[in-house]
């Protein structure tokens, strides 16, 4: 098929229905040259409801995050600001405390009626990587308009481990969505009725559906760890090398199922409540209200279809907190809403589903450090 024959089979595709684009219309973008890749697509770099995207060979070490001007260049940026370029073909250590900005493998022409939105990999976020994806001329992180045309940057600064990365590491992922995907609350109230989207059947939905912390823990009474400093290295692309005794410290329950956030404390916890996501839709989990606290809740905040999905061995799953307190201590209550999800309606059912052979490694979890840790 030609490529504006593929083109057209895509536009009309997505003119069905607006929704978040499944894996079958991301392969359709790819091959209609709307997303350029560098380099063919890696194993599973397609996702239910997202693409990988992927570190180009260099970063390139800045002295401070930016974004640039309204039809001002990254490049341009980085030529002016730039400490100097490390090379990625051996693979690097990026430092905690500091900035990098890397061009990816993976550009953009999108059609006129398809914009996108990125965020770090669940993994990356248990890393405590923060990672966010700029464009050309955009003056918002982790956002891509309709129409655009161009390469695009991500932002590493990681805060709690060095890590270990190298061309091909994939730590940000994006997601394509036509016209408006998000499901009102009358509309997550009649699906949850249908779905059970979280265990809670009286579920506290306004403005998304809301998740609590659990502090009761396990049978080992375990409800956390929390990240050690002064470490070794984390290489994100070797699952299962590390030691946990040697990077976090776990955290117990106490009497009054309560815990106290030490300020720029880096924790790993988990949802009380067990969550769904039907292969319908694909779910998000927004930035919580700051005038409740002074923390930061889940810096990875993608959920595929599927996730949670008892057919496809996720019954039971919970949501996995990374949590950050900043300035000042701060008291967590068991039960204490931390966050909100919200859940948009896909363009059509993924071919494949989150933990349906995708090497998925958070299927039915419950608390769980990322994947790198054994």
């Amino acid at each position: 098929m030609a490529k504006a024959e593929r083109i057209i089979a895509a536009s009309k595709r997505r003119d069905a229905a607006h929704g978040i684009v499944p894996s079958q219309g991301i392969t359709e973008m790819i091959a209609a040259g709307q997303i350029v890749i560098a380099e063919p697509v890696a194993e599973t770099q397609v996702q239910p409801a997202s693409l990988d995207l992927r570190l180009g060979p260099v970063a390139y070490r800045v002295r401070a995050s930016f974004l640039p001007k309204p039809g001002g260049r990254v490049q341009t940026k980085l030529d002016d600001l730039a400490l100097h370029t490390i090379s990625l073909s051996q693979g690097a250590v990026l430092e905690t405390g500091c900035v990098y900005i890397v061009p990816l493998l993976e550009s953009l022409e999108l059609p006129q009626d398809v914009e996108a939105s990125a965020n770090p990999k669940s993994s990356t976020g248990r890393l405590d990587v923060f990672t966010r994806v700029i464009a050309d001329g955009v003056g918002a992180f982790d956002q891509v308009p309709h129409g655009y045309h161009g390469p695009l940057f991500a932002e590493i600064c990681p805060q709690t481990f060095p890590i270990v990365v190298r061309k091909g590491s994939r730590l940000s992922q994006i997601r394509f969505r036509v016209g408006t995907a998000a499901d009102s609350d009358v509309d997550l109230k009649e699906l949850h009725k249908r779905e059970r989207l979280i265990s809670t059947e009286d579920a506290d939905i306004s403005g998304g559906i809301a998740l609590s912390v659990d502090l009761a823990g396990d049978a080992r009474g375990l409800i956390g760890f929390r990240a050690r400093r002064h470490t070794g290295v984390v290489d994100v692309d070797k699952p299962g090398a590390y030691p946990v005794e040697d990077y976090w410290d776990p955290i117990y329950v106490r009497d009054k199922h309560r815990l106290i956030l030490d300020p720029d404390q880096f924790y790993i916890l988990a949802s009380k409540e067990a969550v769904h996501v039907p292969p319908t839709h694909a779910a998000e989990m927004v930035p919580f209200n700051p005038l409740v606290g002074e923390f930061r809740v889940h810096y990875a905040g993608f959920m595929d279809p599927g996730f949670g999905h008892a057919p496809a061995g996720g019954g039971g799953s919970r949501v996995v907190l990374e949590v950050r307190s900043h300035k000042v201590p701060f008291i967590l209550e068991d039960g204490q809403i931390i966050g909100r999800l919200i859940y948009e309606r896909m363009i059509e059912t993924p071919e494949m589903i989150y933990g349906q052979g995708l090497k998925s490694n958070y299927q039915g979890q419950g608390l769980k450090l990322s994947k790198h840790f054994k």
